[in-house]
């Protein structure tokens, strides 16, 4: 009851997606419904899996993986920029993380893509220009990196992964998810060049 009270957003959007792709494990006919189709998208069908592709997970893994970095991120997040924000945030991390996706698998009738990788991202890349310089751990690396630092790293990375990668991830939503958590916050809150530059030289 405390995440609803300082975070209802987050708080909603994380019960919500668990138990649809929980849901969705036991049900195979909520992917057909719910998972993003580029081809069909492209020619104005399904439209609305852009969003509803982001509630579903293809494992528990996958679920894991991405509720955890939501969790350690979104709550904080939605404190720092407000909840109106928080949400919009989110809604367009789904989308316009996916949007590219389609015009690159436009014409793949075999191509589907599912998971909220994409606005997880755009959560995770606001934060960072919250707090730059705050610790980011990754499984097996004892010492945390800089979140700032991790940022690159994970940009480069998922520009490289998505034009040799065939590890069948979406690493496209990934890259675009991050972009639109970027900009959106710069365009949003107010002052945010300044803390983040201030965070980085230590002058806050």
């Amino acid at each position: 009851m405390e995440y609803f009270n300082i975070a209802p957003v987050a708080s909603v959007i994380f019960v919500f997606t668990i138990i649809t792709s929980l849901y969705a494990f036991y049900d195979n006919g909520i992917y057909g419904k719910f998972m993003l189709h580029p081809y069909s998208v492209s020619k104005g069908k399904n439209v609305y899996t852009l969003i509803t592709s982001g509630l579903i997970h293809a494992d528990w893994m996958h679920l894991f993986f991405n509720m955890f970095t939501f969790f350690a991120f979104a709550f904080t997040l939605e404190r720092l920029m407000g909840s109106w924000q928080f949400g919009l945030l989110y809604f367009l991390g789904l989308v316009l993380s996916d949007l590219p996706t389609v015009f690159k698998h436009k014409d793949n009738f075999h191509y589907n893509s599912l998971g909220a990788s994409g606005a997880i991202s755009a959560v995770l890349f606001s934060y960072i220009l919250f707090n730059p310089m705050s610790k980011i751990y990754i499984m097996f690396i004892p010492i945390g990196i800089p979140a700032v630092a991790f940022g690159v790293i994970y940009l480069i990375y998922c520009a490289y992964a998505s034009r040799n990668s065939r590890d069948h991830i979406n690493h496209d939503a990934h890259f675009f998810g991050a972009l639109t958590g970027l900009i959106f916050t710069i365009i949003f809150v107010p002052g945010i060049i300044q803390n983040f530059i201030s965070m980085l030289t230590g002058n806050n």
